[in-house]
């Protein structure tokens, strides 16, 4: 999974898609998996990495991002 290449991210959590021209704003830790993703990094270790950054246990943070993964996809901001 991995962010497209078009979409643009600011450091205080602005995302541009400008293939469709949409914009978005997400928080710090959205933009931490955000450009993560654009790295390429997987799945996994983005959990690792939000776990351990976030003291959250890994069941809490899988669901969580699971559930901004598929956002992500639902607005055709990341290519499988």
């Amino acid at each position: 999974m991995k962010l497209k290449k078009s979409i643009a991210i600011s450091e205080n959590g602005f995302v541009f898609n400008p293939e469709i021209g949409t914009s978005f704003t997400t928080n710090s830790l959205g933009v931490a998996i955000l450009k993560q993703l654009k790295n390429s990094t997987t799945k996994e270790k983005i959990r690792d990495s939000i776990s351990t950054s976030y003291d959250v246990d890994a069941v809490t943070c899988e669901k969580d991002l699971d559930d901004f993964l598929r956002m992500l996809d639902q607005y055709n901001l990341i290519e499988n």
